[in-house]
C-alpha cells in the first residue's frame, strides 16, 4: 500500500472556485438535503405507521426511501461543508470509504427497483397468486438480497480501485470520489480497469434497466384487457415507479459508459443523480399515489393531537 500510493489525500476542485457563487450553493444545498432526508423519512414513518399501506408495494417503497436517504448522506453532506472550506481536502482513506458506501447504496437502490418492477408484475399478471408469491418472507428475502447484492458491487469496484497506484497529481475535478475521476489520477495504464468497471457497473445498470422496460412492456399488454378505470390505477402506480426508474437509471448509465473520459458536465449529472433524484422519489410517489396521500394526512392528523395533549 504504502509503496505504490504516494498520494495520501485528495484536494476536490468541487462544482465552482467562485466564492459568491459558492455561499449561494451552500444555502441551496443545505435546503435541499434538508428536503431530502425529511422527504424520504417521511414516507418511511408513513408506511410504517399505516395499517392501509401494509402491501410488498409500500414494503419496498419504504427501504427504497431509506436507502435514498443513506445514498445521498455519502455524498451532500460533504459537499455542504467544504463550500465553506478553503481546502477540499480528503485522505485516501476517506476517498476510497465514501466511494464504497456510494456504490454499496447505488447497487442497493438498482436491485430495489428491479424488486418493485416484479412486484408490479406480479400484482397486475398474476393477481390471484400475488398474495402467494409476495408473502413476508419472500420480500424480506428480496430486501436482505438487494442489501447483499450491493455489498458485492460495492466491494468489487472499491477492489479494481483499491489496485491502482496513485502516485502523482492528487486534484479531483469533482465535489466527491468516484470511479472516474480517480482513474484519471491513477499513474498506470487502467484500459483493462476501466473495462472491468464497465462490466461491474455500465453492464448491472443496463441490464437491469432493460429487464425493468421488459417488465413493463409486458403489464402494458396485459393492461389491454382491464377495464378503462382498472388501467388508470395500474398506470399511476406503475407511472410512478416508472418515472423513478428513468431519473435514476438515465444518468448512471450516461456516467458508467464512458470509464476513459470525464466531460465537464460530469458534475452536472452527478448532481441530478446524487441530489435531485433522492429529492423527487417522495414527491413522485406522493403526488401520484392517493393510499399515500391519505396516509400522510392520518399521520399529520394524530401528530397535531399529540402536541395538543
Amino acid at each position: 500500500m504504502a509503496e505504490t500510493h504516494n498520494v495520501t489525500e485528495f484536494i476536490f476542485l468541487g462544482l465552482s472556485s467562485n466564492p459568491e457563487v459558492q455561499k449561494v450553493c451552500f444555502v441551496m444545498f443545505l435546503l435541499l438535503y434538508t428536503a431530502i432526508v425529511l422527504g424520504n423519512l417521511l414516507i418511511v414513518l408513513t408506511v410504517m405507521s399505516s395499517r392501509s399501506l401494509g402491501s410488498p408495494m409500500y414494503f419496498f417503497l419504504s427501504y427504497l426511501s431509506f436507502v435514498e436517504i443513506c445514498y445521498a448522506s455519502t455524498t451532500v453532506p460533504r459537499l455542504i461543508s467544504d463550500l465553506l472550506a478553503e481546502r477540499k481536502a480528503i485522505s485516501l482513506w476517506g476517498c476510497m470509504t465514501q466511494l464504497s458506501f456510494l456504490h454499496f447504496f447505488a447497487g442497493t437502490e438498482i436491485f430495489l427497483l428491479t424488486v418493485m418492477a416484479y412486484d408490479r408484475y406480479v400484482a397486475i399478471c398474476k393477481p390471484l397468486s400475488y398474495t402467494t408469491i409476495m408473502n413476508r418472507r419472500v420480500c424480506a428475502f428480496l430486501v436482505g438480497a438487494a442489501w447483499v447484492w450491493g455489498l458485492v458491487h460495492s466491494l468489487a469496484q472499491i477492489l479494481l480501485i483499491f489496485r491502482l497506484p496513485f502516485c502523482g497529481p492528487n486534484v479531483i475535478d469533482h465535489y466527491f470520489c468516484d470511479v472516474l475521476p480517480l482513474l484519471k489520477l491513477a499513474c498506470s495504464d487502467t484500459v483493462l480497469i476501466g473495462l472491468l468497471i464497465v462490466a461491474n457497473g455500465g453492464t448491472l445498470s443496463v441490464i437491469s434497466f432493460v429487464v425493468l422496460l421488459a417488465s413493463y412492456v409486458v403489464i402494458l399488454l396485459h393492461l389491454r384487457t382491464w377495464s378503462s378505470a382498472g388501467r388508470r390505477k395500474a398506470l399511476s402506480t406503475c407511472g410512478s415507479h416508472i418515472t423513478v426508474v428513468t431519473l435514476f437509471f438515465g444518468p448512471c448509465i450516461f456516467i458508467c459508459l464512458r470509464p476513459s473520459t470525464t466531460l465537464s458536465v460530469d458534475k452536472t449529472v452527478a448532481v441530478f443523480y446524487t441530489v435531485i433524484t433522492p429529492l423527487l422519489n417522495p414527491v413522485i410517489y406522493s403526488l401520484r399515489n392517493a393510499e399515500v396521500k391519505k396516509a400522510m394526512k392520518r399521520l399529520w392528523v394524530r401528530a397535531m393531537k399529540l402536541e395538543e395533549r
